[in-house]
């Protein structure tokens, strides 16, 4: 969730952080910091508030320092304030450390510290770990050594980097359960915690797995485990461009991904459709191809938006597959002790491929004996490193913290799953040529849908002051709803809730008056008819009736007060298309409240803690 990143070299550290920092502004936080070092001298300067504040701190500034570290803090532990806000030091000022994650022992280690005569200075969990770090160095001398021992003393999760002036040329960062990478340059390397923080010096990068410690000086990089056994690491690079994380010419990055879809939806199936033989091929799956065959259940665990993409997995796979399906919080499912057997097949469906929750489900399933499966967005992403197979999604980075491209690519390769999976079950190859057919034409009818946004625009315009807002769909179309309300709440703050329909006579109906927005999904489907009855029931309690419905749909018009029309395609692939009138809903509704669109308060773009 917090941002990471870090430089040694021969250039100006400052610069590089400064950038790094505002290229990991996204991901959400509410404070900022660095640490610089000269020759001598360890030097803190952190703020509340955006990175343009701690930035301000520096006008005027001549030194040069050549090795920095710098961090961007959603807080956990401790309020947002400049005390709370990382580096963190040590009592003589001599050791700065930056830390994402969690510290779950850091109240014994906190109580250790302090009577052994630790100062403490602010109310967070990672200030325990430079204390600790500190005491480690006073008795052992070496700082590596130091933070070795240290982090074997620590329960929870980390990435961590730290400077000494003890060490003047040197950065130690280490890893668990929460990313970090290394950018090798021309006699310099960098740390981060996102690719996107270090693309425009590097693109060859090493990924630090679990249990990892790297020390980088000006002109080497040593990796070794955390129990001080020397390993060799691949260099890997970075695939996705840097234009790629840049606006474009569009105010939010949210907009500008909302209308990529098209050519993401494109990149999700390229190569991926073989519509003469009515399959699909998925390289990523080749090796568990058997596995998948041989399912007795499926189990899709997730968080967030990818839940809700799971659970439209959910219902293709049930219904083409003739599986059982079970669908799960990731944040729920190992605490519970969930019944997972050899023989099951576990999703796990994480847009960043590092979602704390999620990861730990698939270390759960993995420990008892299920086959586990990635679907991510990040490639070299630890679910992705440590899934048996997975497919990507090719959305491109998704630098809004409101998940939009990577909702609609995730139900792509869902679909292309679901194929898979039925044609080894019995699917007919005619009955996979015309799924296939569909999944191809989908872009061409999100594009219809996207140069049609003035309508949208002013339904949001007379909505945008609710209060309370309520999403209604049936079949596939529920989680459109919940998806549909979840885009609303997170970035305008109203609030929003997605039923089934049939559930709205059940409770949420008694929230229904002239001045409540009920935003229906109304393909012409299976469920049409019942559909068409909640409207009635909404228009009878004087709701005020959004229908999605579509292109060739008259009946709703006069129900209705505002109709956004979608393109019709097989019911299955429906919610690709209905869930981008309602993006854009979410997005002109917050714009027209003043909303910070891209970093929505309180939320974080990878939720890297439990």
């Amino acid at each position: 969730m917090c941002g990471i990143v870090g430089y040694i070299g021969d250039k100006d550290a400052l610069p590089s952080l400064l950038d790094g920092l505002k290229r990991l502004e996204y991901r959400g936080y509410d404070s900022a910091g660095v640490a610089l070092m000269d020759s001598s001298t360890l030097t803190v300067t952190k703020r509340i508030g955006k990175v343009s504040e701690l930035e301000k701190e520096f006008a005027g500034r001549e030194a040069k320092q050549t090795l920095g570290i710098g961090h961007t803090r959603w807080a956990t532990h401790g309020e947002p304030s400049d005390i709370n806000a990382h580096p963190h030091m040590d009592e003589a000022n001599a050791i700065a450390l930056i830390h994402n994650g969690i510290i779950e022992n850091y109240a014994a280690i906190r109580t250790k510290m302090e009577q052994a005569g630790h100062i403490f200075r602010s109310a967070t969990d990672t200030e325990a770990l430079v204390h600790l770090i500190e005491e480690m160095k006073n008795i052992f001398g070496d700082l590596e050594t130091a933070v070795r021992l240290a982090l074997r003393q620590v329960d929870g999760t980390y990435g961590i980097a730290v400077i000494s002036s003890y060490e003047p040329d040197k950065i130690i960062v280490a890893r668990k359960g929460s990313p970090l990478i290394l950018g090798i340059g021309d006699g310099e390397f960098f740390v981060a915690s996102d690719a996107a923080a270090i693309i425009h010096h590097t693109r060859n990068v090493v990924y630090l797995s679990d249990g990892e410690i790297a020390v980088l000086t000006r002109h080497s990089s040593e990796i070794k485990t955390i129990d001080n056994v020397d390993i060799e690491k691949r260099v890997e690079e970075i695939t996705f461009d840097l234009e790629q994380i840049e606006k474009g010419g569009y105010e939010h990055f949210m907009i500008k991904e909302i209308m990529e879809q098209p050519e993401t939806l494109r990149n999700a199936m390229r190569g991926r459709v073989l519509l003469e033989s009515g399959d699909v091929k998925l390289s990523g799956l080749r090796e568990v191809l058997p596995v998948l065959e041989n399912a007795r259940r499926i189990i899709i665990t997730a968080c967030g938006t990818s839940f809700h993409a799971a659970l439209v997995g959910e219902y293709m796979l049930e219904q083409f597959g003739h599986l059982p399906v079970e669908v799960e919080y990731a944040s729920e499912f190992r605490y519970r002790d969930p019944i997972v057997n050899p023989g099951d097949v576990v999703f796990l469906i994480s847009q960043s491929g590092e979602t704390a929750d999620t990861l730990a489900a698939l270390r759960e399933a993995r420990q008892k004996g299920a086959a586990v499966l990635g679907i991510c967005n990040v490639v070299g992403s630890t679910i992705a490193r440590e899934s048996q197979g997975g497919v990507y999604i090719h959305a491109g980075p998704e630098i809004g913290v409101a998940s939009t491209k990577a909702f609609t690519s995730q139900l792509v390769v869902l679909s292309l799953i679901t194929i898979l999976i039925a044609r080894q079950r019995g699917l007919s190859e005619e009955a996979g040529r015309e799924m296939g057919r569909a999944l191809l034409a989908l872009p061409e009818q999100v594009e219809a849908i996207l140069k049609n946004t003035d309508h949208i625009k002013a339904v949001a315009e007379r909505f945008k002051d609710s209060t309370n807002a309520l999403y209604l769909g049936r079949g596939y179309n529920f989680p459109v709803a919940l998806e549909g309300a979840l885009k609303l709440k997170e970035i305008s703050y109203i609030h929003a809730e997605g039923y089934p329909a049939a559930e709205m006579k059940h409770g949420p109906i008694a929230l229904i008056d002239e001045n409540m927005p009920v935003i229906i999904i109304a393909p012409k489907d299976n469920t049409y008819e019942k559909i068409v009855s909640n409207v009635q029931e909404v228009k009878a309690r004087k709701g005020r009736v959004i229908a999605i419905v579509n292109d060739d749909d008259r009946t709703l018009e006069g129900m209705a007060e505002y109709v956004i029309r979608v393109p019709r395609t097989l019911p299955c692939f429906a919610p690709i298309l209905n869930i981008i009138p309602l993006q854009l809903l979410a997005y002109y509704i917050a714009v027209q409240r003043g909303c910070n669109v891209d970093q929505p308060r309180n939320l974080a773009k990878s939720v890297t803690v439990e």
